[in-house]
Order: structure tokens, then C-alpha cells, then sequence
């Protein structure tokens, strides 16, 4: 899939500028694909697109399948007569440079109720394309959407405290609950129905300006989501439903003690006795929203760290085998191909490489962990393959400035000597060198092209607050900058006819 050179930004479309608190699905988001035409850039890649979870996180969100509801236009819904004028004054209190996701939900939420009291109470012209969407997507939306609507009448409880008949999923004791509650239902149906019909228009706008977007599926799924509660024979769970282990990653360069995610871990055992439906589900629909899907934590379908559910934290978990082969060629067999990047950072072992080589997926290089010994350090350029998708930074690394201001003495003259630097514009320094690289794929982080320090920092591994906040705004972005990376782009042939 990645057989051609090409450039791309990373940025989340919280990030994007727009009145209402957070960025959104509306005009600023098509003005980002024009800036990135302008820019001569192919990708746009856009991180997890479900809602926050604890930490504002998206990796943890009530569902594998729901779209994040904070992205929801609302200027749209206005224009289809479902909101007023008036429910699009924007607060005072909202930032232009930061998310405050509580005041900011808030807002929105309370206006997409008001859409959806609307729409539902009225003959839409559009009530027919609202019904063909909740058929389509019934195999997963009426789980998430009895899921929502019971965790907001059992106070947020985890789905394992709720009413007995509930969590054992008794049928008559869902359509009860559906009978009496049908608005509360109706209104995450509604949302999900905004959120993917909005999202599709915007990629099919991306995707007609040669523009392709790189989706992002986790590996694993929150505990309390629709997924584990809908389906608790495919996770490692006890007889009350609760976790008997979780997810994590041992020490590693984001934590001496290692990772403690929390994830219920699957029981792959049942996945496999089903013929991986539920994973060739999951990707279909990721692959439906993205023409190519980041698969984050790739190691974990070769061996996954499993941490006993009561540990402090990850130091004492184990390595378990995953029947990573036997997933991929399922997901083959349905997908022959198979648009995935491997997430292959971390502790990759040889079966790990074995795998993603196997089914000839590009891996990922990030640049900033290329100094810290010699010169066959596997994420300097030079040791790149083209099969590769290369980054000066994630959104889980400072941003390039902000590394580069804390880099040691001895890292940073290495760097210097590599990339023939004087360090005085380093991000521009390693997007270049990365765009000279072989790697088919290069993608650079917003707050690179920007230049911009550790206040602007996406996320921090480990940290639980303050995470997936930065927004940019127009004002930011310089006719130099959009200039010198459609030159750089050009000169090492990632820039397609436009």
C-alpha cells in the first residue's frame, strides 16, 4: 500500500481551530486538507478517532467502533434546522490554544441533545438515511448504545455493578430498558449518525485533493465499553466479569516502572474459535473511516505484557504468546491488502519483526530515538528500509524542540555531526533528513512544521492529567513554513501532481 514516496502531518482533529472549545469536523477541518495540499503533503494521519477516556486519552474510549461525539460540527446540525442560531454562541471561557475537555463537553453535548430532540420529533427528510444507518451499523450500535444509556442511569458505575439481568445481558431485560429509555437510546444513535456522516463527507473531500488518511485502531479496548460488556466470553475475565489481568508494557524509555494500561487482555483462544469475526468486524469499519489504519502496539499479536489485575503497576507482569499469524491471515483472507501500518515500537523481539515482515506491513521509525548509541542504531535513516513509515516524533515524544532542548551533550553532538547541523533549526534538519531517507512514508508531527517547544506536546505516557490539549491556531502558521515543506517534499520526489 505505501509502494510510492510521500509526506504527511500528524495532528488530531481536536487540535484543529474552531469557536466551540475543540477542533471539529467543520470548515476548519477542510481547511487543514487544503493547507495540506498547499503544503504539497499526501497524508493526513489522525490518531484514534473515538471519544476521550480517562486522561482525554482516545486509546480508552467506550467503544472500538463509536465515533467521538466532541467532533460533531455543530454549525452543520444548524444548517439542517436541528440547532439555533443561538445554541452556536461560543462561551467565553473556551480556548483557542487548549482544550478544556469538561467545559467543552458540556457544551457540545447538551446541543447535540438539543439536535437530537429535534430531529427525532420531526419527519426529517433525512429520517430515512438516520434508519439505513442504524441497520447498517446495528451489530455494534445498539450494544453501544444501550451501553451509554445504562452507564448514564447507573451513574457512571462500571458495567459489572449494574443490575444482575444487565450485566448477564438478559434479553428481555434489554428491551425493557429500550422500551422505557428510547430517547436516551435514540440520542447516541443520533450521534453516531452525525459523527460518520460528517466524518465520510470530510474524507471523501480529503480523498478528492489526492489527500489519504492514516487512521489509528488500539489494540485494546477500555474495560468499561460497550465491546467487553457486549462480548465478555472474548476478554480474560472472572465469574463476577472483572479482570483477572490487564494490559501494559514493562520498563521501557517513557517509564521506569513500566506501563500499567489497565485493558482487559483477550481471550484469544475464543477469538480464534470464531474465526477472528470480531477483529474482521473492528477493521472493516476502521478501514471503511481511513484508507490506512495504524495498528497501535503491534508487538502485542506476536506476545503481550499481562500485569495480575490487583498490581501497583507493570514491573511484575509476564510475556504471553499471541496468535498474531493465525489473526493476520483471517484479516488477509478478508482484506488481501491488508492497509496496515505496524505500530513496531518498543521491545521488538524477532518474532515481532517476523510478523509484520511476514505480511510485508511497514513498520515505524522515530528519529529522536536515533542518537542514544551508534551509528547501526536502527532509527537513524540510513538503516531504513522503504517499507517504513518515518517520524521525526509521535504524538507520545516531546515535540522535536522540546527533545532537542534536553537532549544530552553527547546525543546532540551526534546529531549534529549526522544531519550536518548547526542545532539552530533542528526540526527542519531532521525533516529533512527524513525526507531524504528511502523510507516510502514520512510523517511529521503539526508542532514540527511549526517549531514549537514542550508546552505544546501532545501527550506524555504516564502522565494523567494535561494530555491530548494543544490546539494551533491560523495565526501560527507562516506562508515560509507551508513554502519550505512543499520544497523539501519536492525535492526528494514526495510530492504527487496536484
Amino acid at each position: 500500500m505505501l509502494n510510492s514516496r510521500a509526506s504527511g502531518i500528524l495532528l488530531h482533529p481536536t487540535s484543529l481551530p474552531g469557536k466551540f472549545g475543540s477542533g471539529d469536523l467543520g470548515a476548519d477541518a477542510y481547511r487543514f486538507v487544503d493547507w495540506l495540499v498547499s503544503a504539497g503533503q499526501s497524508y493526513w494521519q489522525v490518531l484514534p478517532l473515538g471519544e476521550i477516556g480517562p486522561g482525554n486519552s482516545p486509546y480508552m474510549s467506550r467503544s472500538a467502533f463509536a465515533g467521538n461525539l466532541l467532533l460533531i460540527d455543530l454549525t452543520e446540525l444548524a444548517d439542517q434546522g436541528w440547532l439555533e442560531q443561538d445554541d452556536l454562541e461560543a462561551l467565553p471561557d473556551f480556548s483557542a490554544d487548549r482544550v478544556d475537555y469538561g467545559l467543552t463537553q458540556s457544551f457540545r453535548i447538551e446541543r447535540l441533545h438539543r439536535a437530537a430532540k429535534r430531529f427525532l420529533s420531526t419527519n426529517s427528510r433525512m429520517r430515512h438515511e438516520y434508519d439505513s444507518f442504524c441497520e447498517e451499523e446495528g451489530d455494534w450500535l445498539r450494544d453501544y448504545a444501550l451501553f451509554m444509556a445504562i452507564a448514564e442511569h447507573q451513574d457512571g458505575r462500571e458495567w459489572d455493578s449494574w443490575p444482575d439481568e444487565l450485566v448477564r445481558r438478559d434479553e428481555q431485560a434489554l428491551r425493557n430498558f429500550e422500551t422505557r429509555y428510547a430517547d436516551e437510546i435514540g440520542f447516541w444513535k443520533f450521534g453516531q449518525w452525525c459523527f460518520a456522516r460528517q466524518w465520510l463527507r470530510l474524507k471523501e473531500y480529503a480523498n478528492s485533493h489526492e489527500i489519504r488518511i492514516i487512521g489509528d485502531a488500539p489494540i485494546f479496548v477500555a474495560y468499561q465499553s460497550a465491546d467487553v460488556w457486549a462480548h465478555q466470553e472474548l476478554f480474560k475475565l472472572n465469574e463476577s466479569g472483572r479482570p483477572t489481568v490487564v494490559a501494559g508494557v514493562p520498563p521501557d524509555y517513557f517509564s521506569e516502572t513500566g506501563q500499567l494500561w489497565g485493558n482487559p487482555v483477550y481471550r484469544w483462544d475464543a477469538h480464534e474459535q470464531t474465526g477472528f469475526v470480531w477483529w474482521i468486524a473492528r477493521m472493516r469499519h476502521a478501514f471503511r473511516h481511513a484508507d490506512l489504519v495504524r495498528v497501535d502496539h503491534f508487538r502485542g499479536f506476536a506476545a503481550y505484557w499481562e500485569i495480575p489485575a490487583d498490581a501497583p503497576n507493570a514491573i511484575g507482569g509476564q510475556w504471553v504468546a499471541a496468535p498474531g499469524e493465525q489473526l493476520f491471515h483471517a484479516l488477509k483472507h478478508s482484506f488481501p491488502q491488508l492497509p496496515i501500518i505496524a505500530e513496531d515500537l518498543g521491545i521488538i523481539t524477532p518474532d515481532v519483526a517476523e510478523l509484520r515482515d511476514k505480511f510485508e506491513l511497514p513498520g515505524m521509525r522515530v528519529m529522536q530515538f536515533a542518537f542514544g548509541d551508534t551509528e547501526a542504531n536502527p532509527f537513524l535513516p540510513h538503516n531504513y528500509v522503504s517499507n517504513t513509515v518515518a517520524y521525526t516524533g509521535t504524538h507520545d515524544n516531546d515535540t522535536t524542540l522540546g527533545w532537542w532542548s534536553s537532549l544530552p551533550d553527547r546525543e546532540k553532538t551526534f546529531a549534529q555531526q549526522y544531519l550536518h547541523s548547526d542545532g539552530q533549526a533542528i526540526h527542519w534538519d531532521m525533516m529533512r533528513a527524513l525526507s531524504a531517507s528511502v523510507a516510502n512514508t514520512v510523517i511529521f508531527p503539526m508542532q514540527d512544521v511549526l517549531g514549537l517547544n514542550s508546552e505544546h506536546r501532545m501527550n506524555f505516557p504516564g502522565k494523567p492529567s494535561g494530555n491530548w490539549e494543544w490546539r494551533f491556531t491560523w495565526s501560527q502558521i507562516e506562508s515560509e513554513q507551508s513554502q519550505k515543506l512543499a520544497r523539501i517534499s519536492a525535492e526528494y520526489e514526495r510530492t504527487r501532481a496536484k
